[in-house]
């Protein structure tokens, strides 16, 4: 499903080069759930951003089901990106005027898709994640599990083939981190492909193979289950 070939990125801080990824060949499979760790400035979240279509490689290929994505112009990934892939971050990104049923419908709305599918799409989806008591609310009316939630059931509801997760429980207490890593185990169990950065070896764990990256390199990739 993804296919990255001798990956690397470079930026420049002040006078300096900093190489964010290193030669980077991974390869991850439709279904899998996969966990990315390392210390901060490892090449995690740039490593996610590279995969999400969100940054560019200053060499190497990356291909997505067959698809060679350095080809695609920026109009292109951007089109690719929508319909494919879904974020989810640690902060939610939510949008502080819209109501939580708003925040969820947003994408369909970028992406063309008719108001009376919309409304049923998120209806379902805001049912589905338990949100029908607060789908009127807005997010600062919302509990951080709740945000949370909020922010998967946005990157779901066009259906993408991979999830990508950049510390998704960071800034939520304890009980609701494990209600959010229960919803996205779901969610690959019902065949997204899971892709997670996290700091939390417990959560590390529970992933179905292990990466652990240091100085922009690939250092070890485990399967644990």
């Amino acid at each position: 499903m993804i296919v990255l070939e001798q990956l690397n990125r470079i930026f420049k801080v002040g006078d300096e080069q900093v190489h964010g990824l290193r030669q980077v060949d991974l390869t991850i499979g439709k279904g899998e759930y996969v966990a990315i760790m390392g210390p901060s400035g490892s090449g995690k979240s740039t490593l996610l951003n590279m995969i999400g279509l969100l940054d560019r490689p200053d060499s190497g290929n990356y291909f997505f089901e067959n698809e060679d994505m350095t080809r695609l112009s920026d109009h292109q990934q951007a089109e690719f990106r929508r319909h494919k892939i879904g974020f989810i971050f640690q902060f939610f990104h939510l949008v502080p005027r819209m109501s939580c049923a708003e925040n969820v419908e947003l994408p369909l709305m970028l992406a063309g898709v008719e108001r009376k599918e919309r409304k049923e799409r998120v209806a379902r989806v805001v049912k589905a994640f338990g949100l029908e008591q607060r789908a009127n609310h807005r997010p600062d009316q919302l509990s951080g599990g709740q945000r949370q939630r909020v922010a998967i059931a946005r990157a779901t509801i066009m259906n993408p083939h991979i999830l990508l997760a950049d510390e998704p429980t960071g800034n939520l207490d304890r009980n609701s981190g494990m209600e959010v890593i229960e919803i996205l185990e779901q969610l690959n169990r019902d065949g997204i492909t899971l892709i997670m950065v996290t700091h939390d070896p417990e959560l590390g764990e529970r992933a179905a193979r292990r990466i652990h990256m240091v100085d922009g390199r690939i250092v070890s990739d485990t399967a644990l289950k």
